[in-house]
């Protein structure tokens, strides 16, 4: 084995610094030919135990499961980064782009008004916007409680709150919430059903009433008669309330009776504008409930008590 000596010394020291350069290129080329996709998968029986909180992926080269590379660590095609937590490879440490280290997702940068803005960076465009840049998009909060409209291509001049509130449409950022038609209050004659919904120009929430009419009153259907769930009127009737009568003559549905002591009552319905006329001589329209099937069920509207308070 060669010993140094004094006489030698430099020739030690020469001789180490080119062992050291030349292993670190050969470590480095044998970690890169190693990152390479092989031609046929070689994976472990039993897949790795990954530490608590790293997640076990497939490699991107679709062979194998492996620790997902944290941050900070090496990474390649065979060693991929945890997306989830917004790490990726970033290849720009190694020249031969065989291996990077796993970092944080930069994102991407925002423009405007020829100023670049980074990924996370907030900033004020003018006195009355604070703005902040979320991966190239854009967003922005007023600073003055009285301009809350920002400027966009239907807007360019938006005016202050106070100054466009007589002009704005509630509508246009209205989620309409309607409820369903309640239970007719008559159980037979004519009725009433009503419902809630915001459904209007200024989104409010309001009462809506129709005309019901689940059975007329005369000819009831006596008991242990057949059970039939929708009955067609066999002739063309004049629907009435208070004293008004409908223009038209109509053969409408209604539900039957259920032998069984079940209540018969209304399913599938639609409303329908019916035009009457009034004893003074004035015509009004009104919505109207169309029976389109009944059902038998146990569930029975309660003493029709509670809905005499309604008025049509």
């Amino acid at each position: 084995m060669f010993q140094c000596t004094l006489v030698n010394k430099n020739i030690c020291a020469y001789m180490l610094i080119f062992l050291q350069r030349h292993l670190s290129i050969f470590n480095v080329f044998t970690l890169a030919c190693s990152q390479v996709c092989p031609r046929r998968c070689q994976c472990p029986e039993e897949p790795p135990m990954c530490p608590p909180g790293v997640p076990l992926i497939l490699d991107d080269c679709a062979c194998c499961l492996v620790c997902a590379a944290q941050k900070g660590q090496v990474c390649s095609e065979m060693k991929p980064c945890d997306t989830r937590k917004g790490l990726q490879c970033d290849y720009s440490v190694n020249t031969h782009k065989r291996t990077g280290v796993c970092a944080v997702n930069a994102g991407n940068a925002c423009v405007l008004d020829g100023s670049v803005y980074q990924n996370g960076q907030t900033f004020f465009p003018s006195c009355k916007y604070q703005c902040m840049c979320h991966d190239g998009q854009i967003a922005c909060v007023p600073r003055c409680n009285l301009d809350v409209m920002l400027p966009g291509p239907d807007c360019p001049i938006p005016k202050s709150q106070q100054q466009s509130l007589n002009g704005w449409d509630p509508s246009l950022n209205c989620i309409v919430q309607t409820t369903e038609w309640g239970a007719c209050s008559e159980t037979c004659g004519m009725g009433v059903s009503t419902r809630v919904t915001n459904k209007n120009d200024n989104c409010e929430m309001v009462k809506q009433s129709r005309l019901c009419m689940i059975r007329p009153c005369e000819g009831l259907q006596e008991q242990g008669a057949r059970c039939q769930r929708t009955v067609r009127s066999d002739k063309a009737i004049h629907l009435t309330y208070k004293n008004c009568t409908s223009v038209q003559a109509y053969k409408p549905r209604f539900c039957g009776f259920c032998t069984d002591s079940r209540c018969c009552t209304p399913h599938r319905t639609k409303t329908a504008l019916v035009e009457f006329q009034c004893a003074e001589g004035k015509t009004n329209r009104r919505p109207v409930m169309v029976i389109l099937t009944c059902v038998c069920h146990s569930h029975c509207p309660r003493d029709n008590a509670h809905f005499l308070h309604l008025v049509v």
